[in-house]
């Protein structure tokens, strides 16, 4: 693990020119592998003049209150699948200025709650898609060939041997396709499958994206010359044609329990589901059925409905169940990136100057910037 050490001296406060010291703009950390894993952005930390305060999330909105009224005040929070609701933002208010979200999904942030305290709400898009694309994909090949179970059999000392399924020629349905919707589909047709995308609207660059991508897999002598991408507005033939599906839409409280029972009950038998999104986008009680009759074949997933996972989580201990601990972005080279750039929007809101003068710019990346409070245009 790198450690990193705080200097406890006083500094000049950014954005002031007054000869009085005061103490450094501090900032609550409670993502965990933004200090586990080294790179750019924890010598931007040093290099900031920030004073940071750690923590090893995700916090429920009762721990992180205790630890603000503990630690605090804060000018700033960079947060990861931590429950920031009314609450937490009411404790953060009226010292913190942003809550800069480690990552793209804001669902368990209050946004609105943040914007009438005059709070900032960021994230970092563009950063993680490739990482969580990769995962998603390991786990679709976990699912296809049973590679954690016949794991713990060798090793608990069992020659135990599964058949699973080829991926050559098989379809999958990728229900969003976003950033990383599109990644998947790329390593997916470079497999032989074919793939079925639904989103709601389908703009022109979307469509022009289908027609390249199915230009490139048209040359048979890559050996997936069969593989095409089918666009769709309905998810109905998604779900009847489908031997996998892969969930990649931002919830929203109009798509909670988007994959609900009759969307399941539509499914094929057998149908293998991949969920590297949020748990919330499925019916929880319809997938335990489903799993349970057999006609959910298997489950992998990246998120849960509860972060760390709940005693009574139902899908715990399911043998055809893969799960993983919300690790998609948890790559060298994704921290690095979402963590720099989770920072450097907390400079652009708490020292746009300092930002600057490092060589960086102070507008904000597209998608980045989830509100701007009227009493912060100016700051920022």
């Amino acid at each position: 693990m790198f450690v990193l050490r705080e200097k406890r001296s006083n500094t000049l406060h950014f954005g002031t020119h007054s000869k009085k010291k005061y103490v450094k703009q501090r900032v609550l950390i409670t993502t965990t592998s933004f200090f586990d894993t080294p790179g750019r952005h924890l010598q931007l930390l040093e290099q900031s003049g920030l004073s940071f305060e750690p923590a090893r999330g995700p916090l429920h909105a009762k721990a992180l209150c205790a630890l603000i009224a503990e630690k605090g005040p804060f000018d700033a929070f960079i947060c990861g699948e931590d429950e920031v609701n009314e609450s937490v933002i009411a404790a953060l208010a009226p010292a913190t200025r942003v809550i800069s979200k480690y990552g793209v999904g804001v669902d368990r942030i209050d946004v609105a709650a943040a914007g009438r305290s005059n709070i900032v709400v960021s994230s970092t898009p563009g950063v993680n898609h490739r990482s969580v694309a990769e995962l998603a994909f390991g786990l679709l090949l976990s699912l296809a060939r049973n590679i954690p179970q016949q794991n713990s059999a060798v090793h608990a000392g069992k020659w135990k041997r599964l058949t699973g399924i080829e991926l050559y020629g098989k379809t999958l349905g990728i229900i969003g396709v976003g950033r990383v919707g599109r990644e998947v589909a790329l390593r997916a047709m470079a497999f032989g499958m074919n793939v079925i995308g639904f989103n709601s609207s389908w703009p022109r660059s979307q469509v022009d994206w289908v027609r390249e991508l199915n230009s490139v897999f048209q040359n048979s002598s890559m050996g997936a010359g069969d593989s095409q991408f089918k666009y769709v507005r309905g998810i109905e033939p998604l779900l009847q044609e489908s031997d996998f599906i892969s969930l990649h839409m931002n919830l929203t409280r109009e798509n909670q329990g988007f994959l609900d029972r009759s969307k399941i009950s539509l499914c094929r038998p057998g149908v293998l589901i991949i969920n590297v999104s949020r748990a919330g986008l499925v019916d929880a009680r319809a997938l335990v059925d489903g799993l349970g009759s057999g006609h959910v074949g298997g489950y992998a997933a990246d998120v849960l409905a509860q972060e760390a996972v709940a005693d009574d989580e139902p899908l715990r201990g399911m043998r055809n169940v893969i799960l993983t601990p919300h690790v998609g972005s948890r790559t060298v080279e994704s921290v690095e990136r979402q963590g720099t750039l989770a920072l450097e929007n907390v400079l652009r809101v708490l020292n746009p100057k300092s930002l600057a003068e490092s060589g960086e710019s102070i507008a904000w990346p597209a998608g980045a910037l989830c509100n701007l409070p009227r009493g912060r245009a100016s700051r920022t």
